[in-house]
């Protein structure tokens, strides 16, 4: 029984080490900073938090055509493709992978082909975070933006 309680306590503390990502939180654009592309969407707000054996990020902003955007990723950082609902014109699946403690790496598919490739590095204070995005437009053309987020 001693052996049962102190496996159940070793469980519990690594899940809470597992979802003590640097990522978690609410993130704000922190416009003055960040260099969006021409023809990329803003992502005004985004939150990282658990959400059982996951994790999940929910991001507003505000679409390239002016109108409002919300959506939802669930999933593992574990590289694996997890789909994304809401209004997301970019793609309707993305993974992410742990590349190294403050850094994650992103891609993003529509219909399976992927559209975008990304990085998401915390700064070593963990105040703010810097995404990198590459992707192809509707016509062929790749568009790069820098967006950096401070913690709220």
């Amino acid at each position: 029984m001693k052996m049962l309680g102190t496996t159940l306590a070793l469980s519990v503390m690594a899940a809470a080490v597992c979802f003590a990502s640097p990522h978690m939180g609410t993130w704000k654009l922190n416009e003055t900073k960040s260099t969006l592309g021409p023809g990329m969407a803003k992502n005004n707000m985004v939150v990282y938090e658990a959400m059982g054996d996951d994790v999940k990020i929910t991001v507003d902003g505000i679409g390239v055509d002016g109108k409002t955007t919300h959506n939802v990723w669930v999933g593992k950082f574990d590289g694996k493709d997890y789909p994304v609902t809401g209004s997301d014109a970019v793609g309707d699946a993305r993974s992410y992978k742990t590349a190294d403690a403050n850094t994650l790496d992103m891609t993003i598919k529509n219909n399976g082909k992927v559209t975008g490739t990304g990085q998401i590095v915390m700064s070593a204070d963990g105040k703010t975070r810097t995404v990198t995005l590459t992707r192809t437009d509707e016509q062929g053309k790749k568009i790069s933006t820098t967006a950096v987020y401070d913690r709220l």
